[in-house]
């Protein structure tokens, strides 16, 4: 422990803060927080284990920085904020819920309705996130069908609406909208109808229904027998929506309750949303990094982390294990939301099964989430085989592929594919236009256009400083293979596997060795390497066939006189082809003339004209 680290533990505060732990590059590798600076940012020091992650990030600690608050709820959002802008290597991580979508009620004089992805401060409710997206779809479809609530995105102020600025669409004469931008509808009734979404949404269909119901029984009194219709119609159909939710409890309450699981350095917190005693829907959330971290904190952390984005919270919270600073987090969420929460940890009865179901839950998308993993360390047992069979020290997991194609070397070009754990990835296939494509007695020279492709595609790699593949394969024998190993080697790139797959007997050059290697007919590293080679050579034939087609369509054009090159290119990039142009001058002449020009719309025709006369006289 260096001098300065030694000052700052002396002199630590007795006092609510937050501590950052760094290390000798300044980088923050911890953010806590303390009821008491002094005493928690100590115990890190006292004797510990030798070995686990808390010993290592101490060992790692060369400077400390501190600050204080006026309470333990300052500390405990601060803490919250500065892990989620660092994301400090040892702290608990959540996985970022910026791919969680949310409904969103807007602030506005006529609210609208529409899921998000984007949380912003300006006033709007936000419900979520919803980690289960059919369930968001399945809400939003439900308040569609029973309110009239707008689909537009028009500025409906109170001057437009004055000044008539906007009518009715299709919504309001199929009843799916109550008509706002015509003022049609009060401002007032519109957001009664919103505050009755926003009950929707926070799971409140008891109260909703039992407010509804009051109403449409006073209308009946009053003979206002429409709008009681209405009512009722709307009535049936929240109820049908609540029938859906699972009773848990014959307490009208709601309650949040929380679980985690974990496995080696994974874990996933649940949350289950009961309201009026029903199960509204779940909530889970993927943690990374909570090897050798406690239940309590790995609780704490998802509470803390769920409250700050959610703006509804319950009357009741339950957690599975009793959490170290739960009476700081209480009173946060009592000031949030300005009435009394209670937080308890069942331990017996039909709340503490409510709680290992929660668990179980967990546990089952904790699975989930291992099985995906797999699925993407998953290698092809071809790529295992291909290793053996070149006597590879490392999997060749990239694999980039090289060929060349030509005729009588007119339109060389060169392609390259690449193969990720035995797959194709199409997306980073390349081709390349070969200007070296002859030899100093003019003949086709494909070394030398091979040499040309390898050198522009690994310097490009060194400039930007990219990795390079496991293994290059090139198509062809010695010759070629020679070309792409002197660029390498001009290229200062040293330690790189490459090798030559000759096509008629299957055989493999490496560099240097002036005999092929025999790789077994039967093995399916052999099978692999084929098909690189297979894939390579299509993309290259396709890429030489459509530069070859445009040639001839533009040669074909330029015999017409008036028109050049450039003219042709322009008109082929257009119409596709010369038949297609022909098609489009006898179907639609206008816009061949606006894409042409009058004059060269003038000489295609008559060109045209004239084969087809000639054709016909013959």
């Amino acid at each position: 422990m260096n001098e300065s680290l030694k000052s700052k533990l002396e002199n630590l505060p007795a006092s609510p803060g937050v501590y950052q732990f760094k290390d000798n590059c300044g980088k923050v590798i911890y953010v806590g927080k303390a009821k008491i600076l002094k005493n928690r940012v100590r115990q890190y020091f006292h004797s510990q284990p030798s070995y686990g992650r808390i010993p290592m990030m101490v060992s790692k600690i060369n400077d400390l920085e501190i600050i204080a608050t006026d309470n333990e709820v300052e500390a405990l959002i601060l803490e919250f904020n500065l892990i989620k802008e660092i994301r400090p290597r040892y702290n608990v991580n959540l996985k970022d819920d910026k791919s969680y979508p949310y409904i969103v009620i807007t602030k506005e004089l006529f609210p609208r309705v529409f899921p998000t992805r984007q949380k912003r401060t300006d006033g709007s409710r936000y419900f979520g996130p919803y980690t289960d997206v059919k369930t968001m779809r399945y809400a939003l479809k439900t308040i569609r069908d029973i309110f009239m609530i707008r689909s537009c995105r028009l500025n409906l102020t109170i001057e437009n609406i004055e000044n008539k600025k906007f009518k009715v669409c299709l919504d309001y004469h199929i009843h799916k909208c109550e008509g706002p931008c015509e003022g049609l509808v009060s401002a007032i009734e519109y957001n009664q109808m919103i505050d009755e979404v926003a009950k929707l949404l926070n799971g409140k269909t008891s109260t909703l229904i039992k407010e509804l119901t009051e109403r449409m029984d006073k209308y009946s009194e009053f003979m206002q027998f429409e709008k009681a219709a209405r009512l009722r119609d709307k009535i049936d159909a929240i109820s049908v929506y609540s029938s859906k939710q699972k009773m848990v409890d014959e307490e009208i309450i709601d309650r949040d309750i929380f679980a985690v699981e974990t496995s080696d350095n994974d874990g996933c917190g649940m949350v289950l949303k009961i309201r009026d005693g029903k199960v509204i829907g779940k909530s889970h959330f993927y943690l990374s990094n909570v090897a050798e971290k406690e239940e309590d904190e790995l609780i704490e952390n998802l509470v803390i982390n769920y409250y700050t984005k959610s703006d509804f919270i319950p009357d009741e919270i339950y957690l599975q294990k009793e959490i170290e600073d739960v009476e700081t987090i209480k009173d946060w969420l009592e000031k949030k939301d300005t009435k009394k929460v209670d937080i308890i940890i069942p331990k017996i009865g039909e709340k503490a099964k409510l709680v290992n179901m929660v668990k179980a839950n967990a546990r089952l998308m904790l699975e989930e989430l291992k099985l995906a993993k797999l699925k993407r360390e998953f290698i092809a047992p071809s790529v295992e085989s291909l290793k053996r069979d070149l006597r590879m020290e490392k999997l060749p997991r990239r694999i980039e592929c090289f060929d060349i194609s030509h005729i009588q070397g007119t339109d060389t070009v060169a392609s390259m594919v690449v193969f990720q754990d035995g797959k194709p990835r199409k997306s980073e296939y390349r081709k390349y236009k070969i200007d070296s494509v002859s030899n100093e007695t003019g003949e086709p020279d494909d070394f030398l256009s091979m040499r040309e492709v390898v050198f522009r595609r690994y310097r490009r790699l060194t400039e930007e400083k990219k990795s390079f593949p496991d293994l290059i394969v090139i198509d062809g024998g010695k010759g070629q293979l020679s070309s792409a190993v002197r660029v390498l080697s001009d290229l200062n790139i040293n330690g790189q596997i490459i090798i030559g797959l000759a096509k008629k007997l299957e055989e493999v050059y490496f560099p240097g060795d002036s005999d092929p290697y025999s790789i077994p007919k039967a093995s399916s590293g052999l099978k692999l390497l084929q098909r690189i080679r297979d894939e390579a050579h299509r993309f290259a034939v396709t890429f030489h066939q459509d530069l070859r087609d445009k040639r001839t369509l533009t040669s074909e054009l330029l015999e017409i006189k008036g028109i050049g090159e450039k003219t042709a290119k322009k008109l082929l990039t257009e119409f596709g082809s010369v038949e297609a142009l022909k098609e489009k001058i006898i179907s639609n002449y206008e816009e061949v003339e606006k894409v042409a020009g009058k004059k060269t719309a003038n000489l295609l025709s008559d060109f045209f004209k004239n084969v087809q006369e000639t054709f016909a006289t013959e």
